[in-house]
């Protein structure tokens, strides 16, 4: 474990390549000119994404892909969702069967509605999955550069790549468990987007903690709903990437989708959301992704569906939470699990 890549030198890959300091003895991040790679090498710090942490002398910030992922026994992408396709590309001739390949990224293609797992494989061909893990779960790039104790979650199809990642993000800080389910990993980083979105505005509409419970309890039987008809296993939605994962974006003042929520709630456009967040929004894509896709499969997504009509139809965010309460009488169970009871 001599030398890791990390390419995407934003909040995360930044606060990544610092966690893997601990580990590591020569990490090198990558990110393009604009985001002031010359300016961290000069002064060791990210001014852009996270003022005040020092980057370690281990972490070597560079525009060069060539050099950052020569001699790297791991690459980790930590690029958005939508320019990934481009990344991947760009990093195939580099890449080499040895060397591990972790995705950061949490959302769904636009184009093509794929998980991004998928995205990996038509670019770099279905070999590349004895190689390949994503990291997930509750983890904001803030606390994890600043050693705030975090649980995340390594998935892998294979076994040897989920410990391998393991070992190399393992430290006193970051606790990473291993998980088989590549899909439902995926699909929670992905889905609890959606829901932080809905709970920014719902607290910018005044409602209170008993709406964002109802929320995030019915938004995580949503993510499961659709999260297991794409691929996902159940229990994963109940574990770090899922539920842990909801938790922490909907409830921290660090999430730009609920904070792009609340903007939405006040009466902002999603254009001039996105302008003044200044970051990827995945939520926002994810929503138009999902609402597609749980329509083609059948799914019933009212939260979803509300946030699809706010963010892209232009409907009154208040009228739409008066929807969702007057739905028809519904079991909070599924109808059939409560088959199982005698009612």
């Amino acid at each position: 474990m001599n030398k890791v890549a990390v390419l995407g030198a934003g909040s995360w890959g930044t606060a990544l390549a610092i966690s893997l300091s601990k580990n590591i003895n020569h990490i090198n991040l990558w990110g393009r000119p604009e985001d002031d790679i010359e300016s961290m090498q000069k002064s060791r710090e990210n001014k852009n994404y996270l003022p005040g942490v020092t980057i370690p002398p281990q972490v070597k910030p560079t525009t060069d892909l060539a050099q950052a992922v020569e001699g790297a026994t791991m690459v980790v992408l930590s690029v958005p969702a939508q320019p990934m396709r481009s990344v991947l590309g760009q990093l195939k001739p580099y890449l080499k069967p040895d060397m591990y390949l972790v995705n950061t990224a949490k959302g769904l293609e636009i184009s093509s509605g794929m998980r991004l797992s998928r995205v990996v494989e038509e670019v770099l061909g279905p070999e590349i999955r004895a190689q390949y893990a994503v990291l997930s779960g509750p983890s904001h790039a803030e606390e994890v550069a600043r050693e705030v104790p975090t649980a995340i979650t390594a998935a892998a199809y294979n076994s040897k790549t989920a410990f391998a990642v393991q070992d190399y993000f393992m430290s006193e800080s970051l606790r990473v468990y291993t998980n088989p389910d590549v899909a439902g990993v995926e699909l929670g980083g992905a889905l609890k987007n959606i829901i932080a979105l809905a709970t920014g505005i719902v607290i910018a509409l005044g409602y209170g903690d008993n709406t964002v419970a109802a929320l995030m309890t019915r938004g995580l039987a949503e993510m499961t709903r659709i999260g297991v008809k794409m691929g996902g296993n159940e229990r994963t939605f109940s574990g770090l990437s899922g539920m842990g994962d909801l938790i922490v974006t909907c409830g921290s003042r660090y999430s730009r989708n609920r904070r792009a929520g609340e903007l939405i709630g006040q009466g902002k456009s999603l254009e001039e959301t996105l302008d003044s967040i200044g970051m990827v929004v995945e939520g926002a894509h994810t929503t138009r992704v999902v609402y597609n896709q749980a329509s083609r499969l059948g799914v019933e997504m009212p939260i979803t569906n509300g946030c699809y009509k706010i963010l892209y139809k232009g409907y009154d965010a208040r009228g739409e939470v008066s929807q969702l309460m007057n739905r028809r009488r519904k079991h909070e169970i599924e109808e059939n699990v409560m088959d199982l009871f005698e009612w």
